[in-house]
Parts: C-alpha cells; sequence; structure tokens
C-alpha cells in the first residue's frame, strides 16, 4: 500500500515541539512518509516546499500559516493545545482563524469544553497523546522526589512553587524551563537561592524529557491554558509509570478517579508525602493511569483518528 506523504511542522515553542515530537512518531507508526520543516533550524522553506506532500500538519496555527502564505492546495491537519483564540496559539491567530472553516483543514482541540464552544466542520475534541516507545518505565530509581516543568512566570505560580521548597525542605526537587524563564522567576523570587538550587535546565526533545520523568518520583502540574483539559506532561508521566498530581481539571475523568489531584497547597503537600511514604499505593496508581493512557493515548493508536490515516476510528467524547 503506498504510504501517505506528510509535511508536519516543528515549531519555535519546546510545548509546542514536544507535542508535535508524538504525532510525528504516530505518523510513522501507521507507515507515512513524514517530511520535517524545523522553524526553529531550517531556513530554506521554499526547499522544502518544492517536495512533494499530500497533506500539512503543525501545532496550532504553524502548519496552516505555512499553507495559507504559501497557497499550497493540500488538506491541513491542526492540533491546539492552546486556546485557538488567543495570541497564545500564535500572534496572527485573528488572521488565520477563518481559514479552519474550510473542508480540507481539520482541526483537532485538546479542551473538551473549548471543542464544544466551536462549530467548525472538522473541529474534533483529541486530548494529548504520547509516543509509547519513547515515554517508559526505565527500571532507574528516581534521583528527585518531585518534579515540575513549565513557567514560574505569574506571582502565584512562583510564590506557590518558593512555598513548597520551603515547606519540604528534606525532599529533592527539581525544575526545568528554558534560560530565560528561569532567570525572570531569579529575578522576581523572595529566595532566589532555592531557584537556583532547584533549577535543572531545559528540555527541548522527547528523549530526555523521558530521561528527566523517569528520575523523579513525583509530578504535579498547575494547569495553565483551556478550561477543562489536562496538559501534555500528564500523559507524559503516566507513560513512564511516574505519579502525577494534579490541580483539579474535569478531564482527570479520562483517568476514571485514578489520578489523584490536590485541592489546595495543603493538599498537595499531603498528598506528596502520602505517596512518597506508602508505596503500595505509588504503585498502583502508576499502574492504573498507565493501562489507561497506554489503551487511549498512545500515539499509533491516536493519529488514526486523523484524515492521513488508512483507519477512522470513533473519536472520544
Amino acid at each position: 500500500m503506498r504510504k501517505r506523504k506528510i509535511l508536519a511542522i516543528l515549531p519555535e515553542s519546546i510545548g509546542g515541539r514536544l507535542t508535535m515530537s508524538s504525532i510525528i512518531d504516530g505518523f510513522r507508526q501507521n507507515d507515512c512518509n513524514v517530511i520535517i520543516y524545523d522553524e526553529l533550524f531550517d531556513k530554506n522553506l521554499k526547499q522544502t516546499l518544492r517536495r512533494k506532500f499530500e497533506y500539512i500538519a503543525g501545532y496550532d496555527y504553524s502548519g496552516l500559516k505555512i499553507k495559507v502564505d504559501n497557497n499550497l492546495d493540500v488538506p491541513s491537519i491542526n492540533y491546539f493545545s492552546d486556546d485557538l483564540r488567543s495570541k497564545t496559539s500564535g500572534p496572527e491567530w485573528e488572521k488565520y482563524l477563518p481559514f479552519l472553516e474550510a473542508d480540507d483543514n481539520y482541526t483537532f482541540y485538546w479542551d473538551k469544553i473549548l471543542t464544544g464552544y466551536e462549530n467548525f466542520k472538522n473541529i474534533n475534541y483529541l486530548p494529548h497523546f504520547v509516543n509509547f516507545d519513547v515515554y517508559q518505565d526505565f527500571g532507574i530509581e528516581p534521583e528527585f522526589d518531585i518534579m515540575f516543568a513549565g513557567r514560574l512566570d505569574t506571582d502565584y505560580r512562583l510564590s506557590f512553587f518558593e512555598e513548597l521548597i520551603t515547606k519540604l525542605p528534606h525532599l529533592n526537587i527539581a525544575w526545568y524551563a528554558i534560560d530565560r524563564h528561569y532567570r525572570d522567576a531569579r529575578e522576581r523570587a523572595q529566595y532566589p537561592e532555592l531557584i537556583d538550587l532547584c533549577y535543572r535546565g531545559f528540555i527541548d526533545n522527547e528523549q530526555d524529557m523521558a530521561k528527566a520523568i523517569n528520575n523523579s518520583k513525583i509530578l504535579f502540574n498547575i494547569n495553565a491554558q483551556g478550561i477543562s483539559s489536562l496538559n501534555y506532561r500528564t500523559f507524559q508521566a503516566a507513560a513512564c509509570k511516574r505519579l502525577m498530581i494534579s490541580d483539579y481539571r474535569e478531564e482527570l475523568a479520562l483517568f476514571e478517579g485514578h489520578m489523584p489531584f490536590y485541592e489546595d497547597f495543603s493538599d498537595l503537600i499531603f498528598k506528596i508525602e502520602s505517596y512518597l511514604e506508602d508505596k503500595q499505593a505509588y504503585q498502583r496508581v502508576t499502574e492504573e493511569c498507565w493501562q489507561i493512557a497506554h489503551q487511549s493515548h498512545d500515539s499509533k493508536k491516536c493519529t488514526r483518528y486523523m484524515p492521513v490515516s488508512y483507519t477512522h476510528l470513533t473519536l472520544p467524547t
């Protein structure tokens, strides 16, 4: 059977690159021929566009922008894990938003409630998914007790993180973010020496993120985007059989009540200490979450919802 040819765009944003990598892996796992254009490192887009492809796929508006700006007559596949009506999905979102209405542009949205607000013909709810060949339990003893990856760009996030460090001085905590977010947090921090103590650099690829997650016992989330959705880190942690403790989101229902969540700061502290002490409870929860993620959030299975696949399944509701 002839392979479908796809031009996939790796965006500049770190979160987008990680998410898009699992989508690219899923296409390849379904026997598609994927050409990658890397917005961060590749400079000659015109040369890439001379190659033949049947679809263009991107994160947020990255693929659609290239299609529109270059008058490409191919269907686009657009995966959003940012609000498509916000500059978080691109500074020119208002220019490209109307093109999502076209019959040959397919939109997949990670947030169930936001999806319900839209009425595009080809918009579908599709939660995050990961490549289980990359994200897996490496069987190592973690160096860190707690891991957080993401920005400390608001006063709430920064004070939350600083207080976590001060309340749990006996635990080893790792924080990953790009250098400018580290420097910004350090300048604003009440205790910059604690930020220095925890900062472990930034990660821009799937393999290193899988290693970092494996090297931590517990991850916690402060979801920033969407209304009901869980971020990408949730599914990375579940695939690696590491415990994720999330702030409350409606889509925790995807994990059928098995993934713990915290109601406030004190509750997070309590759950961290409880799961670190109770190894049997830790193993039970991580195994249950892995089973669910493997069944419903695996890249090979989930990219089959997209039009480049040979098999079309019923989308989740």
